[in-house]
Parts: structure tokens; C-alpha cells; sequence
């Protein structure tokens, strides 16, 4: 038995997206199963009829005709009243859902006896990223947002220097850390603006610093930072006093910044207000304002979803919610391709059988009705997604107390080096009283070769050892000549160790450069 999937235009307005492309159809036919579209689904995203049929998908009339074929449908956009009353028992949707906000779609597809699959649901865990449509989509519109910014903005980003004047860099405010945030700021620093960032999880200040980015700190007790690992990997809520320290740095930082992108979501949650309005009546004329959580609310309180509004002062918010399909083809690529990789955990025995494993974390999680059950929302997955732990920040010592260091340091040096100089002239006194002169020429040459090479190659930073190697092991020359100098002696024993330590050390020098050589061309650009 073949599986159907089966992918219907998207009537949401404005909507481009489509859930199967001509390439994940080619793979789901690999992995045993067989392929419908809605005629002209694919058109807005640039991929045609003929195109479809070419990949072997047949192409069906009409929407009530391809759930009827269907056994699994596909979509991108949350399904209409009408769309789950054409569901039936045993078929299964896949598509965002968003069930939190949406009981009685949920109760009608739970009456139907259909399994839905949320793809807004997937957990955040190393072994769903595959399926994390979510991810997918909020970096494409992370990107977008920077790019409707510029269009919006009027002026450059970088800075320049020019015969007709200077222009100062753009000073772009990322709120929000997560993939979209991410995205945007690595956007924003490749155009040359001047990126800072903020996060509720102070861990992912290493990412944002990483991409060249500042990030906002806040003076506040690491004790009292909301807690990433509880929520599956996403921002959770936070303290009222936190929040009113949160505000209280955008309140002074806001007249400074030119483009403010505002991407933070809780899950099931409404977005919370992060850009009041005062914020953004202390922005500059021709400031921009991009709140990818508009579809929730907004971060901004003066968003309008789906509008661009300019404010008295000349401050233009854009609560766009179509950021993604504004990049349609890219978009349903990588959409289509979650899809994909959920079929590939639907039916692991590649026989055609959906084999629905509510024991699997990725697939309870995004599973919200099954066997005419709500099973939303689904327990914690026994994987968590562990934050990191924010390192601590390191004390500044005042003046004072770096200098007690500092000579409490050269003390324990010195003492150390004391030690070593009288226990080594301690061994050679011992030595020389009972060892023959001719003995004692050889073993003075030996600690004295031991004791500059121990100075010369400890004192060099480790970090440097790498870089340096060539250098580094060029001083082992110091050897050759030592080692010269004892070759003419008459004991046999003496010339022996003199050659080889010749031997070894000219392996040393040439193998450390030939070494280094090759280091370097790794680096080299082809």
C-alpha cells in the first residue's frame, strides 16, 4: 500500500507558500509514496503544473477532490472551518496549526478522527531540527525584516567617507536572540550597521558577540534571569522586575537607534510589549520599526498587524506578517523540506504505513489530535533542551588590588626561581666533588642547555605555539650547537649522544617548518 500526500492551494490571503515542491515530491516518491497537488498551489512560489507532473505528482482539480484522495495533506497555513470538515478518520494533517489559539478547530478535527500534525509544535531538541519549520521560516523572515528595513530606512547602513560629506553607520536594535533574531543580526552586520542585541538568556551573548554584534546587558541578578531549559529552548517569560529593568534600558538607549527589530515570542502566549509608545515618540525622524511578532500582537505597542503605519513623529512600524512569503520560493523549499523529514519519521519502515509512535519526543510533541483525542498540549520531552549556563563575569579588581597581585605574583616567582638555583647548585657542588673534571665540562654544557632552553620555550605564550612552531623550534638549534662543541671529544659515549642529538634536533627544526607550511596553506584561499 502507497501513501498519498496530497498539498492544496493556500487561500490566505496574501499567502505564497506551498508545501510540496517538484524536488520533495521526487524524494517522498523515493521513500514509497505518491504524490497530489491542487493545480496552480505551486504558481505564486515559481513552480508550475508542468513542472509537478514532470516530477511525477499528479495534479488534481480541486481541493475537495485531493483531500478526498489524499491520505495525508500537507499545508503550510493553519486549515479553515471548511478545510477540517473535508478531513475523515484516518487521514492525517500536517501543517502549522498554532493549537493554542485554536480550540475548536482543534475539538472539530479531534471529531473527525483525524491526526493532526502542528508543525508549529515540533520540539526543540538536536534530533528535530530537521523538522523545525518554525526555525526554517523564522530565518527567512529574520533576513527579510533587515531587508524591508533598508527599503524603508532611506539612508546606508555602513558607514562611508566620502568627497561630498561623511555618513554615519545605521544603529540597528535586534530584540530577540532566537533563530529570527539571529538572522537579522547577522544581516545587519554584513550591511555594515552598527548591531546591538538583546536576550532575556544572557548564554546566547557569545552568539551575538560571535557575529559581530554588541550585546545590551543588564545590571540584574543571574539568580532572577528567566530560565531557557524549562521551555524547550525558548525565551520564557520573565519577572515583573525584570521586565521594568528590560524597559528601563530601551527607554535609554531608544533615541540612539535608527531600526528596531523586535522578534521575541513565548510560546501559546500572546508577544509581549517590549517597544512602548513613549519608546517610540523618542526615536529619530525616519527611524524604522520591524515587528516580526505582530501576527501575536506585537512587541511594539503601536504595531498594526499586516499594516505599515507612520507615526507623528516619522517613526514607520511595520507589522507585516508575510515576511517569509515574501521570499516564497526559498521559503517553501526549506518548508517543504520539514515536511519531508516529518514523512520520514511518520513511516520509518518505508512500506507506505504511517507507524504514528507516541512514544517518539519529536512526534508527540507536534502531534495535537490522535485517535479522536486532543493530545495537546504534549508532556515535557524526556530530551530537554539544556540552555548553557552563563559564565560568570570575572571581577575587576580595583588598582589595589591588582597591584597586590601583581606583587604577590613576583614574590612566589622569585621564591620559586630561588629554590630551583640552589637546589641545582646543591646537585652540581655534590656532582663535582665526586666526579671526574673532564665529566664536569660535559655536565655543566648539558644543565646549562636544559636550564635556557626550559627559559626560552616556557616563556612563550601556549596560545603562540601554534603560529610560532617554525620559530619556536628554530631555537632548538641551540642544540646543534652544543652539541657541535662536544662531537670532537675522545669518548666514544660523548660523540655518540652528540650525533644524535644532532640528528634529533635537525628533525625538530625542519619537521616544525614543513609543519607550519602546511598549517598555513589550509588557510589559504584557493
Amino acid at each position: 500500500m502507497r501513501l498519498k500526500i496530497g498539498t492544496p492551494k493556500e487561500i490566505h490571503e496574501g499567502e505564497r507558500r506551498v508545501a510540496m515542491t517538484p524536488d520533495s515530491a521526487t524524494a517522498l516518491q523515493k521513500l514509497g509514496h505518491e504524490c497530489a497537488i491542487e493545480t496552480g498551489a505551486g504558481h505564486e512560489a515559481g513552480f508550475s503544473d508542468a513542472a509537478y507532473e514532470a516530477a511525477g505528482v499528479e495534479v488534481v482539480k480541486t481541493a475537495a477532490a485531493l483531500f478526498k484522495v489524499a491520505d495525508v495533506v500537507a499545508k503550510v497555513r493553519p486549515p479553515t472551518e471548511t478545510e477540517v470538515k473535508r478531513l475523515r478518520k484516518g487521514q492525517t494533517l500536517i501543517s502549522f496549526f498554532y493549537p493554542g489559539s485554536n480550540d475548536e478547530l482543534l475539538a472539530q478535527a479531534a471529531d473527525k478522527g483525524a491526526t493532526v500534525v502542528a508543525m508549529d509544535m515540533v520540539p526543540r531538541i538536536s534530533r528535530a531540527q530537521k523538522m523545525d519549520a518554525l526555525s526554517s521560516m523564522a530565518n527567512i523572515a529574520g533576513y527579510r525584516a533587515v531587508i524591508e528595513a533598508g527599503n524603508n530606512f532611506g539612508r546606508f547602513f555602513t558607514g562611508q567617507v566620502t568627497a561630498a560629506g561623511k555618513v554615519p553607520p545605521a544603529k540597528v536594535l535586534v530584540v530577540g536572540a532566537g533563530v529570527a533574531g539571529l538572522a537579522a543580526i547577522g544581516t545587519a552586520t554584513s550591511l555594515g550597521a552598527i548591531t546591538y542585541a538583546f536576550d532575556v538568556r544572557p548564554e546566547v551573548a557569545e552568539q551575538i558577540e560571535s557575529m559581530g554584534a554588541e550585546f545590551v546587558f543588564l545590571e540584574f541578578d543571574d539568580s532572577e534571569l528567566p530560565d531557557g531549559a524549562a521551555t524547550g529552548g525558548y525565551a520564557p517569560p520573565s519577572s515583573p522586575e525584570f521586565q521594568a529593568k528590560q524597559l528601563e534600558k530601551f527607554r535609554e538607549i531608544a533615541p540612539d537607534i535608527d531600526i528596531v527589530i523586535t522578534t521575541a515570542l513565548i510560546p501559546n502566549r500572546p508577544a509581549p510589549v517590549l517597544w512602548t509608545r513613549d519608546m517610540v515618540e523618542a526615536m529619530k525622524p525616519g527611524s524604522v520599526i520591524i515587528d516580526l511578532a505582530a501576527e501575536r500582537g506585537g512587541n511594539c505597542e503601536l504595531t498594526v498587524m499586516d499594516e505599515k503605519v507612520v507615526t507623528d513623529n516619522g517613526v514607520t512600524i511595520i507589522g507585516y506578517t508575510d515576511f517569509p512569503s515574501r521570499m516564497a520560493a526559498q521559503s517553501s523549499t526549506l518548508y517543504a523540506t520539514n515536511i519531508r523529514h516529518m514523512m520520514t519519521d511518520l513511516t520509518p519502515q518505508k512500506d507506505g504505513v504511517i507507524y504514528h509512535n507516541m512514544e517518539d519526543d519529536v512526534i508527540r510533541g507536534a502531534t495535537v489530535t490522535h485517535d479522536k483525542e486532543v493530545t495537546f498540549p504534549p508532556p515535557p520531552p524526556k530530551i530537554q533542551a539544556i540552555a548553557a549556563k552563563p559564565k560568570e563575569k570575572p571581577k575587576e579588581l580595583t588598582p589595589d588590588e591588582k597591584r597586590a597581585a601583581e606583587v604577590a605574583a613576583f614574590k612566589a616567582q622569585t621564591k620559586q626561581q630561588v629554590t630551583l638555583l640552589v637546589v641545582g647548585a646543591a646537585i652540581l657542588l655534590g656532582v663535582g666533588l665526586v666526579a671526574p673534571a673532564s665529566f664536569m665540562q660535559h655536565f655543566i654544557v648539558f644543565v646549562l642547555a636544559v636550564f635556557v632552553g626550559f627559559q626560552v620555550i616556557w616563556n612563550v605564550s601556549h596560545s603562540l605555539h601554534t603560529p610560532l612552531m617554525a620559530v619556536t623550534n628554530a631555537i632548538s638549534s641551540i642544540i646543534i650547537l652544543g652539541a657541535l662543541m662536544q662531537i670532537g671529544s675522545g669518548s666514544f659515549l660523548v660523540i655518540l649522544l652528540a650525533g644524535l642529538s644532532i640528528f634529533m634536533a635537525g628533525i625538530n627544526i625542519f619537521g616544525g617548518f614543513l609543519v607550519t607550511r602546511r598549517m598555513l596553506a589550509m588557510f589559504q584561499k584557493s
